[in-house]
């Protein structure tokens, strides 16, 4: 999973015992790193998964006052910032069959009150919307039978309370009411079951054929338009990344930079290594963290795209770092660290 920053605090998950049945939710001091506090909990669900990845997979998200964590195990944990624990949902407990060998990984998101996790896999699959308040099931919605480790995301709409909710699978995305769960359009084209969509200016870009802009309706419930695709700009397992204007994919180690207005590629560039995290940006440069820990910074303010250092961390990195207060927190297998300028 990635660091949560949340104002001087920063939060991870992780699991531990030789089946990973020990599901643990820590909250360190964004300052010096040391632990504030940590809660241990036991995996009621499967433990199974690839040994490249980690129960500890889904990514916690916040309300701001709320701590959402969900685990491979679909164990989901609500505490407050200051470790007490609100409520709990065993979601095996409700169904058993939601799992697969490799192991889960989709985040939740919060929208409104509503926090939705998106669980799927060959035997049993679903999205549903939880209160965040204690955890009920506002509603439930069979998905298709695939296994999908992407992650839902919001749609904001002019109305916050008419946000939606992103669900991309084999089978295309599909846009859910967040609070009702009522589905208001569906893209109906195969969609990556790793990297993830993202959301910028308005405009959805999909990893599908490649990868897809589209343009929603203004009432938000129609069909949306294709603004245009691209099958040169298809995803490994790093989600895209929309910056300034521009859209960046990355496929093997080849990073792809294209106008997000229209499509038309810009520059690409060639890294080296394997590469599960994906890229973030800041002051016109993305940070690229390949999974034996080399880190590459790349300038991008320019009309090409040039590398301007290279630095090996020595460690495996998986996850997608967070960026917060001019620093950039980065996770390994058995390290967190914050670096600063």
């Amino acid at each position: 999973s990635s660091p949560l920053v949340v104002g001087d605090r920063v939060f991870v998950t992780a699991s531990g015992g030789t089946r990973q049945d020990r599901l643990q939710i820590l909250c360190l001091n964004a300052a010096d790193g040391s632990v504030i506090w940590q809660r241990q909990f036991w995996a009621m669900g499967s433990t199974v998964c690839h040994n490249k990845t980690s129960i500890a997979a889904p990514t916690p998200v916040t309300d701001g006052r709320r701590l959402f964590a969900i685990f491979s195990s679909n164990d989901l944990f609500c505490l407050d910032l200051d470790g007490n624990l609100l409520w709990y949902r065993g979601l095996t407990h409700d169904y058993p069959n939601a799992s697969n060998s490799l192991g889960m990984a989709s985040s939740p998101v919060v929208i409104g009150d509503t926090v939705i996790v998106q669980v799927e896999s060959q035997s049993d699959s679903f999205a549903m919307g939880l209160d965040v308040r204690d955890g009920t099931t506002r509603w439930h919605r069979k998905q298709h039978r695939f296994d999908n480790w992407s992650s839902p995301i919001e749609l904001p709409g002019k109305d916050p309370a008419k946000s939606l909710v992103l669900l991309q699978n084999m089978v295309g995305l599909t846009a859910l009411e967040a609070r009702t769960g009522t589905e208001a359009w569906h893209y109906d084209e195969p969609s990556s079951r790793t990297p993830s969509s993202v959301v910028a200016d308005g405009i959805v870009f999909i990893p599908s054929n490649g990868l897809t802009a589209l343009r929603p309706a203004a009432d938000g419930k129609q069909a949306p338009e294709i603004a245009w695709k691209d099958n040169r700009f298809g995803s490994g397992t790093p989600s895209p990344l929309v910056y300034r204007g521009r859209v960046f994919t990355m496929s093997g180690p080849i990073v792809k930079c294209s106008d997000a207005a229209n499509g038309k590629l810009i520059w690409q560039l060639r890294l080296k290594g394997a590469f599960t995290s994906s890229p973030v940006a800041a002051d016109g440069h993305l940070y690229y963290f390949s999974e034996t820990g080399l880190t590459y910074v790349v300038d991008a303010s320019g009309p090409k795209g040039k590398i301007v250092s290279e630095n090996p961390l020595g460690a495996t990195i998986l996850c997608t770092p967070a960026i917060a207060d001019n620093s950039i927190f980065v996770r390994s297998h058995g390290h967190l660290w914050k670096i600063s300028r």
